[in-house]
């Protein structure tokens, strides 16, 4: 008979980590629990602890019997690096250290596939590709320390470890994408373009993300099949393994994204870019030429790339999209398309994000416009996820175009949301006998213009709390009629 799994996800209440514990309930898991700081949950056995604090996280383990742990906690981007080392290297030690100490077998560790970008364009990278000598941001460098600190535990005490690499999640619950994608759009941004769009960029939709996550862990420990099995049958298009049909994202000026009989002036320039012919040998595109799973790559005695343990696997959606045209089909699936665009090139474009540094810097507030975020919007960044594909087993369950329509269809409902729970609070100081508010499509002006008229409206028409003391249970008080 095989053991039941019970599984610790650290880092539960977060983005990512409620979608792994929505899949773990939802494929019928009954021993899941969440240690985070926040409480999400009514259904989940949830415990609140500071992951840094290995005491903390051993009682933790002991109290909710662990056997798998998957740990996806982290702090946002742009923070200091004292919180990203605190969290992610100090925090990931403590908890390595708590389960080899109390007999956890598995760890999934959610890494992040900027572990290896440097701020070169990244193109078609593979696993092999190492860790840059300069990290790219303090996120990443300290993303790459705990990843290795993972890896490195794989086998002592017994417990196995896998590093999952995502590849920008988005999807409902985001407040980093979609939120910095409709800032953009609340500022009269949207015109302004940097760079060619000639740069490939691979994002995943977030239960994606999640359905690697729960692969790596129940194949941490199996057998897996022949190299033969694994390696021998051709793997379909990714853009096949999604329902309903094929997806997607529709280009913002119906460039196709695919080969054309009659390439565009951008298309020519798009192909241009990833030609890698003539390029030195230590630039990272020519060093993903070599094929990780090849005989020549299996027969090293260092790599056991067939293997789930010890590994760390890239995870996208595997549709590499030109990074503006996704950014515009958020907007357009949202109901927004610029009226007009001002493409500057990179180097104007990083003068620019210069100077706003240093306006920052004198006014003291925090810049929204800076080099990284220039050199992150103009850097070629998609990787072959072959390997995920044949070991774990991994296909996308869902598709980009069908992601971003779900991304934003969650984000309306949440923001009807909001404004019935603003409504409510107003409402709250008055008596409303045998009533049911319903909010309708917020007329033009946004929520917050529609909430605002309606209180305008209703107000005077209202009972106040305070003309209701000293009434008996039976007494009536005048309906109020919306």
């Amino acid at each position: 008979m095989v053991a039941l799994e019970s599984y610790l996800v650290i880092g539960g209440s977060g983005f990512l980590g409620r979608h792994i514990v929505e899949a773990l309930v939802a494929r019928g898991e009954k021993e899941v629990a969440v240690l985070d700081i926040v409480q999400r949950y009514d259904d989940v056995r949830f415990f609140s602890g500071d992951i840094t604090n290995e005491g903390e996280v051993a009682d933790v383990i002991r109290k909710a019997n662990v056997t798998c742990i998957i740990h996806t906690a982290s702090p946002v981007h742009g923070l200091g690096k004292e919180i990203y080392w605190k969290v992610n290297v100090d925090g990931t030690k403590a908890v390595i250290a708590a389960a080899q100490a109390h007999g956890v077998k598995k760890l999934v560790y959610t890494s992040s596939a900027g572990v290896v970008y440097n701020g070169e364009d990244l193109i078609d990278v593979d696993e092999r590709l190492g860790y840059p000598e300069v990290p790219m941001d303090a996120y990443n460098e300290t993303k790459a320390e705990a990843e290795r600190l993972v890896l490195a535990a794989n086998g002592v005490n017994d417990l196995l470890t896998v590093a999952i690499r995502p590849a920008g999640i988005f999807g409902p619950g985001d407040r980093q994408v979609m939120k910095g994608l409709m800032d953009v759009v609340a500022n009269g941004q949207t015109k302004f373009q940097i760079g060619s769009n000639t740069n490939l960029f691979d994002w995943t939709y977030v239960t994606n993300v999640a359905h690697a996550h729960l692969l790596a862990a129940d194949k941490l420990g199996q057998t897996l099949p022949t190299k033969d099995d694994l390696l021998n049958s051709p793997l379909p298009p990714v853009s096949l393994t999604t329902d309903p049909i094929p997806h997607r994202i529709p280009t913002s000026a119906a460039r196709p994204l695919g080969p054309t009989l009659h390439p565009t002036e951008a298309d020519k320039e798009a192909a241009a870019a990833f030609n890698t012919t003539g390029f030195p040998p230590d630039v990272p595109v020519l060093r993903t030429k070599f094929d990780p799973l090849s005989d020549a790559a299996l027969s090293k005695e260092d790599v056991s790339p067939l293997s789930v343990a010890g590994q760390a696997f890239f995870i996208t959606n595997g549709e590499p999209v030109y990074f503006w045209d996704f950014t515009r089909a958020v907007w357009r699936a949202a109901g927004h398309v610029p009226s007009s665009r001002f493409v500057f090139p990179k180097d104007i474009g990083l003068m620019l994000a210069g100077a706003a540094e240093w306006w920052s810097w004198l006014t003291g507030r925090e810049a929204g416009f800076t080099r990284f975020r220039v050199t992150f919007a103009c850097a070629s960044r998609w990787y072959n996820i072959e390997k995920a594909r044949r070991v774990l087993g991994y296909e996308p369950q869902v598709g980009l175009e069908e992601g971003v329509q779900l991304m934003v269809d969650v984000r309306a409902e949440d923001q009807s949301v909001i404004a019935v729970d603003s409504i409510s609070s107003e409402l709250n100081t008055f008596v409303f006998p045998d009533i049911s508010l319903t909010v309708a499509q917020p007329p033009t002006g946004g929520v917050d213009a529609s909430i605002q008229r309606l209180l305008t409206n209703i107000r005077p028409a209202l009972v106040p709390q305070q003309a209701t003391e000293g009434l008996r249970p039976n007494d009536q008080v005048a309906p109020v009629v919306l």
